[in-house]
Parts: C-alpha cells; structure tokens; sequence
C-alpha cells in the first residue's frame, strides 16, 4: 500500500518538478552535474528505494548507490557496512553484535537484511535515539526496507524506460579493504552486477567511485580489462583520521593516509587511472578574514584532465557553511568560483533548480 501511495505522490512531484525546470533542463548548466546523494535523503531515509525514486522525479544527472556486500554476497544498498544507525536491527537480531558492539551488514544473510525496518539514520543518545538530522523526515515512522542493488538497477532503468529520461547511477563500493578481510571480494561482485545490466563503458552514463586507491587501481588495471569493461573512475578523498580505510603496518592496523593526494604529485598519479576526483569541499577552498576563495586543487586537477565531484552539499539548518548566505549563494560558489564539474547533494531538487535557472555556462 506504500509504495502505490508513493507512486501517485511521485507523479504528482514529477509533473511538478517538469512544470519548474524541465523547460530549462537542456539548457542547464551541462557542465556541472548534480548526483543525488543517497537518493533524496533529505527528504526520504537514504538509499531506499522510496528515495531513489523521489529524488530520480527531481531529474538529477546520476544517482548515487553505497555498497556493502552481505552475508551471501548480495549487493546492499547502504552507507556503511554497519546496521546499526539507520535499522531496528539491535531489536530484531539483539544477540548478533560483534565484540565491538556493531551489527555488520556481512553477517546477515539478504533474507534477513529484509526482516528490518529502516529510518533516517539516528544517534544513540544518553536521551534515547536521535535524529542525526532533525528537519528530516521523522525516525521510525512509515515502512522502509533495505534494497538490493540490482532492485535500484532495475527501478532506474525502468523509469529511464518508462519516462524516456537518461538518468545515470554513481556507485560506490564501500571499505573493500575490510571486505578482503572477511574473504570477499566486493569490487569484482559489483563489477560483474553492472555488467549484467549493460553497464559495460563509457557510452553508458555510470560513474564507479571508491576511497581506496589501490583497489581502484586493481578495478582500471585488473578487474574491468578482464571482463571486457572501460567504465569512468572516481578516486574519493578522504581526510586521513576518519580512517575510511585501514592497512596492516608492521603487524599493527593504522588509518591509510590520504595526504599524498592532494600534494605535489598525488594528482598526476590519480590521473594514471581514475577520471575523476571525489574530494569533501573544504579541501577545494580557503577563508581568508571570512571571504572563502578556491584554493588550486580544481586547477591542478583540471589541468590533468581529472574532473572534480566534491561532497556533500546540504541545506540543512547549520550544514552550509558561515560564509555563505543562503544554499544557492554556496552553490553559485561551487559552480562558478571553485569551477566544480559536479556535486553530491542531499537537496538535488534545489541544486537542480538553481542551475536550471539560465545560469551563464562557466
């Protein structure tokens, strides 16, 4: 009964996102693509399918997919490769935490992964569970369920199909490092997944992301010469001490260090096999006496033919930074000043919109 009452609201959105922007939609920007981060989170509890299909009405150029493989190799759509903050999973499964208090996604079987319900990511408060976002829609109410990547695939190509748009997806294999731990191998199971839907080169609009380097050297160099791919690669950057990826040193695990990325050098190599840079937007300006100004990192990068998708946009209360006014001011900044040639948003409707505006072409 959800899901029909959400493809009439989805209609009604489509209809009404047409009426705003569709007129422009070949004149926008072209330059400057919006991804849907996480769907249309802001509004829907990510990566379900309820937000993917919102945010594909709000007409963005990619969707983007975080996968986590579970404990019979099938493609979760999720941010991280933990239960925890985002489904009732302590409730249902109270017994199946590890040592470290985390229910990991590999542990349960897909069977099981959609026994949950699943909310807007909370926090586990001395007050109780909070919302990490709490303009969003509300934790716990409705039903959501956890998807596969292959029911994202076919949801999109079937509106793709059915609505006659070429919306594109951006998947991202998350922590293949800890995976290879646990005897998996994700980046060869994602691979063969967007191969069996026809997602095999470049004529094909997909972008494949990942914080590990050498993973994703493995994918160019490796992985799709094997099976016969040439998709478009995306090297995210990540600041070291959020220990996106962990490495064994010594007999001793530390955080993989980032740095090298954005010193002298680190773009040229990036450039010998990704197409692209995903770096957080801080790491793109400066502030000066408050003014923020690009830095020249967008420059460099430019110069070795590496496009240029910083996260995460959002335009939640307290989430644009100080120096900007409004989210379109920040945006306008993005596009214009820092010369971006894309954006991860949790609002694709307003990033949509703004560029659909008749903004000048850079």
């Amino acid at each position: 009964m959800l899901k029909n009452i959400l493809s009439v609201v989805l209609i009604g959105f489509s209809v009404a996102a047409t009426l705003t922007c569709a007129d422009n939609f070949d004149q926008r920007n072209k330059q400057t693509i919006v991804v849907a981060h996480r769907g249309a989170s802001a509004y829907l509890p990510e990566h379900t399918l309820e937000s993917k299909a919102l945010a594909y009405g709000m007409r963005p150029d990619y969707i983007e997919q975080d996968l986590v493989l579970s404990k019979d190799d099938h493609l979760i759509v999720m941010h991280d490769i933990y239960l925890d903050s985002v489904t009732n999973v302590a409730n249902v499964f109270p017994q199946r935490a590890r040592d470290d208090g985390h229910f990991y996604t590999i542990d349960f079987t897909l069977s099981e992964l959609k026994q949950l319900q699943v909310s807007e990511p909370f926090i586990d408060s001395e007050d109780g569970l909070q919302a990490k976002y709490p303009e969003r829609f509300p934790i716990w109410k409705s039903s959501f369920k956890l998807s596969t990547f292959e029911e994202e695939l076919e949801l999109i190509q079937g509106l793709n199909r059915s609505l006659g748009y070429d919306i594109g997806i951006y998947p991202e294999i998350k922590k293949p490092y800890f995976h290879h731990w646990e005897g998996k191998d994700i980046a060869s199971i994602a691979l063969q997944s967007l191969k069996k839907y026809g997602y095999t080169d470049r004529d094909h609009k997909v972008f494949f992301q990942c914080f590990d380097a050498e993973e994703l050297q493995r994918v160019k160099f490796e992985l799709m010469p094997s099976m016969g791919m040439d998709l478009s690669l995306v090297q995210l950057i990540a600041a070291t001490d959020w220990g996106e990826k962990l490495v064994e040193v010594n007999g001793e695990i530390e955080k993989y260090n980032y740095d090298w990325m954005l010193q002298q050098g680190g773009l040229r190599k990036i450039a010998t096999y990704a197409d692209g840079i995903g770096p957080w937007y801080p790491m793109l300006m400066e502030v000066t006496d408050g003014q923020p100004r690009a830095n020249s990192v967008v420059r460099r990068a430019h110069r070795r033919q590496l496009e240029v998708h910083p996260y995460t946009f959002r335009a939640d209360t307290g989430k644009v930074p100080e120096e900007f006014e409004s989210f379109e001011d920040f945006l306008h900044f993005a596009v214009y000043q820092l010369r971006i040639d894309g954006l991860f948003t949790d609002h694709p409707d307003r990033a949509v919109n703004y560029l659909s505006r008749g903004h000048r072409d850079r």
